[in-house]
């Protein structure tokens, strides 16, 4: 069986300054192209049997920079909506709301572009990309470029855990690999955030 491979989008400016970069569709730095540059040896070592990544163009270009050439878009790995948090830092967001945590509190919706999401919506979503990856690693493994909470989601749920295990994992950094595996039958991380 092959394994699961998650590959966090390389750096942008929002990534780089911790703003919460849901559904605005920002760009790689040159640092984030370099870095997904980087892990094109790395992937083609490993030859994935299908290439699955959020529309948004940070995941499809980490995915052709990457050597993944051949990258379907999915919308289900597009990040989660964080409604009126959209561009704000996590201290910006506790200015307002003091004690906020994103995976206990959640987000506020805004405009009927950024309505914000549910956990349980986001969990749901990275089920769906599951429900279609499984069948697929029998023949090998599969990659997918998503974003960093997405990709704690899809870890956990992965594992069969509630979404609000998410909060154990730490960030992945832009442009590292994560690989989820799985031994008779049970469902494991075998690597996290690796550059």
């Amino acid at each position: 069986m092959g394994e699961l491979i998650v590959i966090r989008h390389g750096q942008t400016e929002w990534s780089l300054s911790g703003r919460h970069a849901g559904r605005t569709d920002v760009p790689l730095t040159d640092t984030g192209e370099a870095t997904a540059r980087a892990l094109a040896p790395r992937l083609a070592r490993r030859r994935p049997v299908a290439v699955f990544s959020s529309p948004l163009s940070r995941a499809m270009r980490t995915a052709e920079l990457a050597g993944l050439t051949d990258a379907q878009p999915d919308p289900d790995l597009v990040e989660w909506d964080y409604g009126g948090y959209e561009g704000l830092t996590a201290e910006q967001i506790r200015a307002s709301r003091p004690g906020w945590d994103l995976w206990r509190d959640g987000v506020v919706p805004c405009d009927a572009g950024h309505p914000g999401e549910r956990l349980s919506e986001v969990a749901a979503r990275t089920d769906a990309v599951l429900d279609r990856i499984r069948p697929l690693l029998g023949e090998g493994d599969v990659a997918v470029v998503a974003h960093g909470h997405l990709a704690r989601v899809l870890a956990v749920r992965w594992l069969g855990l509630d979404a609000s295990a998410s909060r154990l994992l730490g960030h992945p950094h832009p442009g590292t690999l994560s690989f989820l595996a799985a031994e008779a039958g049970q469902p494991f991380i075998s690597a996290w955030n690796v550059p």
